[in-house]
Order: structure tokens, then C-alpha cells, then sequence
């Protein structure tokens, strides 16, 4: 592996811009490469970030020999392709979230990059965070007993837009695909798989999840309590509640900053990491330390908690009748 790590970025959209920020303030990292199908956007991205490489197509960036590992940044609907386009060209993959848009495509993405024993990771930047950090280490440490309860919301308002992202089916729209997989991948990491699911959702006009909320059950009784929207504006707040006290993670809890310790007849206690850069070289430089060691997973994040994760998400669509155009 060279001394710098070469990343290729695969879309030229809003979340790539982030990655691609993040990146430039890791000293082993470079951004060697970016393709878009959009001429004007693939040239002022590349322009933007100093990438020597531009491609005007997926297949020509998966197939370049100078990239290391890509990052993939289009659309839930196009994850799958992608990730097996890459793997398929023998690239270390980082994909955005949701990984893909069923368990199905999920178990698939992972059976190949196992195969290949390639680098395969879903990018949910928020357990990589060092606040995340910490609050993981806190809970092992049983700093609030045993967790009980978990609630955690994500929604904004979006203007309608049929044949944007967000509300087009076809490509896998709706909120719990868009924003709904944060509360969920926090309780799996957390909790677990859990014994049971309801949840309910209000559908628009597109045929899509416009917001919905959920509960997870567990063997011992602990209830997780989420809700995702892109019509509705919520807290973006997110509650552990243990046996023994409590940690409320400050909004936006999906990029958390600071969190706040509570406990029955004690002043409660205030933790701060403030953010660096975007936030997304966190993510980055946990895939590059695990490519470096030959790691295939990231323990963070591995691919039978993704897989996990998408079934679970799976299982509301399936009580709420919604079945992307692309499963038939």
C-alpha cells in the first residue's frame, strides 16, 4: 500500500462534496480521481479539490488503476450496481448509506466482497464520530446501567420535487432509506437485532414514505423508539436511558458534538468533541487503517450488522405494503 491512501469519489453531489473536504485534511489520503455523468459537475469538483483524474463514467473510474478504494455517493438505488461494479474491478469500497436498498442486495454486496476479500464498508459516519466513541465506551463501562430505552428522531422539511432523490421511487425514496436508517443503524449498534418491529408510516403522493416512526422490541424488554421525515421537521435528538441514569446526545445527534451524563441526585455531566473538518474523514480514515491491517470489515460497522440493519428496514416496508419499483 502506498504512503497515500488513493481514494476515487463516485458522484459529484452534496455528500461527496463533504467526503472529499474531509479527505483533504488526512495527511495519508489523497483524491486521486472523481467521476460524474454530469460534464460541468465532474469539472468543477475536480477543480475544487486539485483531483488529477476525471472520468465521465462509473465503469472508467472502477477500472483505473491508480485508485485504491472508492467511495460511492449516488443514489440508493444505483449502491448495489456500484458496489459490485467496483469489487468487481478489484477496489476497496466505501458506500454510502443505506448500503443498499433491501437485505437482499445487502447479504449479496457482502457475499461478493468476502469472495474478493476485498474492503467493503457502509458509511454511517456517525459511529465513527470520537463523541460516538465515547459513548460507546461509557455504556461498556456501565456508566448508566443497563439500557432500557432508546428514542431518536431525524426529519426536515423538503420541498416536493417527484423526480429528485427523495421522492422518487425509483430511486428507493422516502424518508426511511434517506434518514430513518440513522435511528435504526444507532439502536442495532446499541441493542442488537431486535425480536420484534412495528411501525407505521404516512405515504405522499409519489408513492414514497413521506415521515414515519417505529418501534424495535428486545428479548429483555428494551424498546427502541425512532421516527424519520422529509415533510417534517423534528428535535434531531437522541436519549440512552439506562438503569442508572441516562446520556441525551445533543441535536444534531446524527453528527454528534456534545452529550450530556445524567444521573438520579447528581449534577449532570457535560462531554464536548467539537467537530474537525466535515466529519466524514472520521469514516475514511477508520476504512484506511482497516485496509492498511487487510482488514476486509470495519468492526464499527460490520457487514452482518449492515445486512442486519437492512432487514430490519425491510420488515416496516413490508408492513407498510411499500415495495420499490426495481424488486418486482
Amino acid at each position: 500500500m502506498p504512503s497515500k491512501i488513493r481514494w476515487g469519489i463516485l458522484g459529484a453531489g452534496n455528500i461527496a462534496h463533504s467526503f472529499a473536504k474531509g479527505l483533504l485534511s488526512l495527511p495519508d489520503a489523497g483524491v486521486q480521481s472523481v467521476a460524474s455523468r454530469t460534464p460541468d459537475k465532474l469539472e468543477t469538483f475536480a477543480a475544487e479539490y486539485g483531483i488529477p483524474v476525471r472520468h465521465a463514467s462509473y465503469e472508467a473510474l472502477a477500472s483505473d488503476p491508480s485508485v485504491d478504494v472508492v467511495y460511492i455517493a449516488v443514489p440508493h438505488s444505483s449502491h448495489y450496481d456500484m458496489i459490485r461494479l467496483c469489487l468487481e474491478h478489484g477496489k476497496h469500497v466505501v458506500c454510502e448509506k443505506p448500503m443498499t436498498y433491501c437485505a437482499l442486495r445487502t447479504r449479496e454486496a457482502a457475499a461478493l466482497a468476502r469472495n474478493r476479500k476485498l474492503f467493503l464498508m457502509e458509511a454511517m459516519w456517525t459511529r465513527f464520530f470520537p463523541l460516538m466513541q465515547e459513548v460507546r465506551i461509557r455504556i461498556a463501562r456501565g456508566e448508566i446501567g443497563e439500557i432500557r430505552m432508546i428514542q431518536a428522531d431525524f426529519g426536515f422539511r423538503a420541498d416536493i420535487h417527484p423526480e429528485g432523490r427523495l421522492f422518487d421511487p425509483n430511486l428507493a425514496g422516502g424518508s426511511l432509506l434517506d434518514v430513518g436508517v440513522y435511528p435504526i443503524s444507532l439502536f442495532h449498534m446499541l441493542l442488537g437485532k431486535p425480536r420484534q418491529i412495528t411501525g407505521f408510516a404516512a405515504m405522499g403522493g409519489t408513492g414514497v414514505d413521506e415521515q414515519a416512526a417505529w418501534v424495535f422490541r428486545y428479548d429483555g424488554g428494551q424498546l427502541a423508539i425512532g421516527s424519520s421525515a422529509v415533510r417534517t421537521s423534528t428535535p434531531h435528538e437522541a436519549l440512552i436511558a439506562g438503569t442508572e441514569g441516562s446520556i441525551h446526545i445533543a441535536s444534531p445527534w446524527w453528527k454528534p458534538t456534545r452529550m450530556t451524563l445524567r444521573h438520579p441526585g447528581k449534577p449532570d455531566a457535560t462531554v464536548e468533541h467539537p467537530l474537525e473538518s466535515t466529519g466524514m474523514q472520521y469514516e475514511a480514515a477508520a476504512a484506511m487503517e482497516c485496509i492498511r491491517n487487510h482488514r476486509i470489515e470495519c468492526p464499527v460497522i460490520p457487514l452482518d450488522e449492515s445486512i442486519a440493519i437492512a432487514e430490519s428496514m425491510d420488515e416496516l416496508r413490508r408492513q407498510w405494503g411499500f415495495v420499490y419499483p426495481m424488486e418486482h
